[in-house]
């Protein structure tokens, strides 16, 4: 990730408290050198005092594609020098609202005050940014001694999602499982709401990118499907190499075609396709590589998938097939599909127990989803537009696993499953999901305010 980091400032300080300067300017490297230990690339930018020093250094975070603009108020700086230049940039805005002294008690020494009144300069400027339309996230603390450092990053991420959604190509094999309607919207319509383009795969270009995989690349594959798998007894390895084609040609056709995401409606996959058998293992590869994926022809939440995977990459497309209403927990669950980063167990390979494709036997190699905090996110579409719906949530590992030819995993929402359910379906979620760990709510209400979404918390 990639922030430019603002640094606010008034002329006035320079002419009238010269000294002033040596010392921010070691805080705001102080602060630069925070984000880039948690590997964020830092653009750096001389301090900004007047109009045209605030629209120079923008100009800049654009020209290097930076994913946020993080402000920092060194000390006060007047709204009016930085409103349009912070306002009229597309690139998402995160204000840091810290400064370097911890206290400030009655026996703090007066000269703090010029190097500690940069907060009411942020007041200021959040004024001006809401009274302009402008959607920005803020995070306020002291930056060694509480977590706002960590939430500015967590802020980034969901702009670097939110603007990774807008320009998604989404692969589509076999069109839309039959009858399914939640997620159902047409394609010109996510490309004029979002800019995804959706773009089917036909025949003709599977089979090319089919006829392109080598001998070499198949048996290098087998190879390293060996050493990452496990294998029950029950593989037929003549038919396991069709599945190894049929993996390695979507894999092809991702690459060629450049795609961000991808569905595959397992009920179309066959000769008809240019798929033979349905790619459950190369899905999950695939999403492990950070490229998003929903079944049955869910092109909206395999692009919500993949731009979440920008911003946080155990992010893995779920759905909810089982509620524990006992124990307050939810079964997620779907045929063959989990990104393996999420594994918390090493995959074995089996052929499937039904065959629900029109072509050979598909593989699965099956995991459970680890243990961790997370967000369970769902996109839909209501009467006027689309919604966002989330939930705080944990993933546990259950005492007890009888579900090893299944993906699976057990997650837990901070409200009682049968609130929970209700709570989704009050609110029109769909039956395909993402579950982002590591993500908090806010984050991802930032992400779906910057997306222009209704966004629903379900907190109970």
């Amino acid at each position: 990730m990639k922030i430019g980091l603002l640094p606010l400032y008034v002329k006035l300080y320079d002419k009238v408290l010269p000294q002033m300067r040596e010392r921010l300017e070691g805080f705001y490297g102080e602060i630069a050198e925070q984000f880039e230990s948690q590997k964020i690339q830092v653009v750096r930018a001389p301090f900004c005092r007047l109009k045209a020093e605030f629209g120079q250094a923008v100009q800049e975070f654009e020209t290097q594609n930076v994913d946020a603009v993080v402000t920092l108020h060194m000390a006060y700086s007047p709204s009016l020098e930085s409103i349009d230049a912070l306002a009229e940039t597309a690139l998402p805005i995160v204000v840091l609202d810290t400064t370097q002294t911890l206290e400030f008690t009655g026996e703090q020494n007066p000269d703090e005050i010029s190097y500690c009144h940069g907060i009411h300069g942020v007041m200021d400027m959040c004024s001006m940014l809401t009274r302009r339309g402008k959607c920005y996230a803020i995070a306020a603390g002291h930056y060694l001694e509480s977590d706002c450092i960590a939430r500015v990053c967590g802020y980034v991420r969901a702009a670097k999602a939110a603007r990774a959604l807008q320009g998604m190509r989404v692969g589509m094999v076999g069109g839309a499982f039959e009858g399914m309607g939640d997620f159902a919207v047409s394609f010109e319509e996510l490309a004029q709401r979002f800019g995804i383009q959706v773009l089917p795969q036909s025949r003709e270009i599977l089979q090319q990118c089919r006829s392109s995989v080598t001998e070499a690349q198949m048996e290098a594959e087998l190879a390293r499907d060996r050493e990452q798998f496990d294998f029950d007894g029950n593989v037929d390895w003549e038919e396991y190499r069709q599945s190894v084609l049929a993996c390695l040609t979507m894999r092809r056709c991702l690459e060629q075609e450049k795609l961000n995401a991808f569905s595959v409606n397992f009920t179309q996959v066959g000769e008809a396709s240019g798929l033979d058998t349905m790619p459950f293992i190369e899905c999950c590869k695939a999403m492990e590589r950070g490229i998003g994926y929903a079944g049955e022809g869910d092109a909206l939440t395999a692009a919500l998938t993949g731009a979440l995977m920008q911003g946080w990459q155990d992010t893995n497309f779920v759905e909810i097939f089982c509620p524990d209403w006992q124990n307050n927990l939810l079964f997620l669950s779907h045929m063959g599909e989990v990104n393996y980063r999420v594994a918390a167990t090493k995959p074995q390979v089996c052929r499937a127990g039904v065959n629900y494709t029109p072509g050979p036997y598909p593989y699965m190699g099956y995991t459970r989803m680890k243990a961790g905090q997370g967000v369970y996110v769902n996109i839909s579409r209501g009467q006027q537009d689309y919604k966002l719906t989330l939930a705080a949530a944990e993933m546990i590992e259950p005492q007890r696993d009888n579900f090893t030819a299944s993906m699976r995993g057990w997650m837990k929402p901070q409200m009682r499953t049968a609130r929970f359910l209700e709570g989704l379906s009050e609110n029109g979620a769909t039956h395909h999901s993402v579950f982002v760990y590591g993500a908090k709510t806010e984050e991802l209400i930032y992400f779906g305010r910057l997306l222009g979404l209704e966004t629903v918390e379900l907190n109970g």
